[in-house]
């Protein structure tokens, strides 16, 4: 609207001043122009000579242009069949690069309005589709009309020097759409027109693996990592991810021989790797190779303490005594002696063999250095099993319910809490982003509180208490903590006790 006023403002001035200096011409009675040529010479008043002046330089023009079509017949006389056409057309493709430059430029500042209006007039005077549907195509999509962009993007598809822009174009309206299949299949076919274009496999991953597509995935993830766009090493552990993922898959699905073979490849891409170590011991097990899971599951210990590795070693050997247990579990232990998650396994192992003076030692000063709802529920079931006091156990789980959750399975991404490893977050759809770290304190106390002792067997924590469960959830829920001591207390009863 303000250019248009401006245009019009602009106007208005120059025709004020023509008319202006066309009156003063032709009232100045005074001005007078004498030209002489070939002897002869003549009066002019100044209107008359800009008059003359004017027509000259029309004629001048005209004669330019005569000049330039005689050419393009001369040409066309010689054998130049499009001479002719091509002097017609000049000027119209001038005019229709002008208007598609100005399309871009608005295109560029997102001025989506002006740059459909230039676009379909530069489209009025070119004959280049390829040009002119793919600015008309992204000028109506930043406009917003998405049935024209539609139009354009489809017409692309005619070219094959813009059919891959037609595909990417429809594929993002659909993804806007949140049309997922189509957008996949989309997707594919953007792929297989330019399989190196980045964005392109970027958008076929993030699909595949919302979709459960394992197999594609690889396929895709491996066409990355051939063309340079993820380091080899995160292209190594996302295709043991996969692996797993696809593992899963099969072995729900009944196929255990494919399922063994995958996770097999990805334990052995990323022995570290918790749930691949986890299922491939479970695996070697249930085929009756208790020293491959064994030997499985300490590779993975060695590199990543966990209390699942811990949970399926234990399940190995089910039904041996406590102290058979302990002293299985010694070489495991030892190899992370110093890790909180060793000092815990260990100080639970004590418990199940009720040495609470054992179990103590195991913990040391976990409970004062790292203090969670675990090392805490864990130091009060040493307390109640030694015979102290019911207000020092009661201290302890008071605490525990306000103490950080401890580690868990969080998306790196969006930190986003979930109760199992998956390949996928079930919040922000990131892949291989969930990992074993620190939870953020947004859960609720007594869930944090839950501290859960898994490889207790059993149901007594102690001879001399009447029989109850170990559960950390089981025991908070029976303490109030507005009646329990201070966070200082218990430590000075510890102290009487011991």
């Amino acid at each position: 609207m303000i250019w248009s006023f401006i245009k019009i403002s602009i106007f208005l001035a120059i025709a004020a001043g023509l008319a202006f200096g066309a009156t003063y011409l032709m009232n100045d009675p005074t001005g007078e122009v004498r030209v002489a040529f070939s002897g002869r010479e003549f009066s002019l008043s100044p209107l008359e000579f800009t008059i003359i002046i004017v027509v000259a330089f029309l004629a001048m023009l005209l004669v330019l242009k005569l000049a330039g079509f005689l050419m393009a017949i001369l040409r066309f006389v010689n054998g130049d069949e499009t001479a002719v056409s091509r002097y017609f057309d000049k000027n119209r493709e001038r005019k229709g690069f002008e208007a598609l430059s100005e399309s871009i430029i608005a295109l560029a500042a997102g001025d989506g309005r002006t740059a459909t209006a230039k676009a379909t007039r530069a489209e009025r005077y070119l004959d280049r589709p390829e040009l002119t549907q793919l600015v008309n195509a992204q000028a109506a999509d930043i406009s917003g009309n998405k049935d024209r962009a539609q139009e354009h993007f489809k017409a692309l598809l005619k070219d094959e020097r813009t059919r891959f822009v037609g595909v990417q174009g429809l594929m993002k309206q659909k993804l806007a759409d949140g049309d997922t299949d189509t957008a996949l299949a989309l997707a594919k076919k953007a792929f297989t027109i330019n399989p190196k274009h980045s964005a392109t496999l970027e958008t076929l991953f993030q699909l595949q693996t919302d979709k459960n597509d394992w197999s594609g995935a690889r396929d895709t993830l491996q066409a990355r990592v051939r063309g340079r766009m993820l380091p080899k090493d995160v292209g190594k552990r996302r295709d043991a991810v996969l692996n797993l993922a696809y593992a899963k898959a099969e072995r729900e699905d009944g196929d255990n021989e494919n399922a063994l073979a995958s996770v097999t490849k990805s334990n052995k891409a990323a022995p570290g790797m918790v749930p691949g170590a986890i299922l491939l011991a479970e695996m070697k097990l249930e085929a009756g190779d208790t020293r491959a899971a064994t030997s499985v599951i300490k590779k993975a210990w060695a590199q990543n303490p966990h209390p699942d590795l811990a949970a399926a070693f234990a399940a190995i050997e089910p039904n041996e005594t406590s102290d058979e247990r302990i002293k299985r579990f010694k070489p495991l232990i030892k190899a992370q002696k110093d890790h909180p998650e060793a000092r815990m396994l260990e100080a639970e192992l004590y418990l199940t063999a009720e040495d609470f003076p054992a179990a103590r030692k195991a913990l040391g000063d976990l409970a004062e250095t790292d203090p969670t709802a675990r090392s805490l529920a864990i130091l009060a079931a040493v307390e109640r099993g030694s015979g102290a006091e019911e207000a020092v156990v009661s201290g302890w789980l008071a605490r525990a319910i306000s103490a950080p959750r401890g580690n868990a399975w969080v998306c790196e991404k969006c930190r986003h809490i979930h109760s199992d490893w998956g390949p996928v977050c079930d919040n922000c759809s990131s892949f291989d982003t969930v990992s074993w770290a620190q939870a953020p304190q947004t859960e609720d106390s007594r869930t944090m509180a839950a501290a859960m002792l898994p490889l207790i067997i059993g149901d007594k924590i102690s001879a001399t208490q009447e029989d109850q469960t170990v559960n950390g959830d089981e025991i908070i829920m029976e303490v109030d903590p507005s009646d329990a001591q201070p966070a200082q207390e218990p430590v000075a009863e510890t102290e009487k006790a011991t």
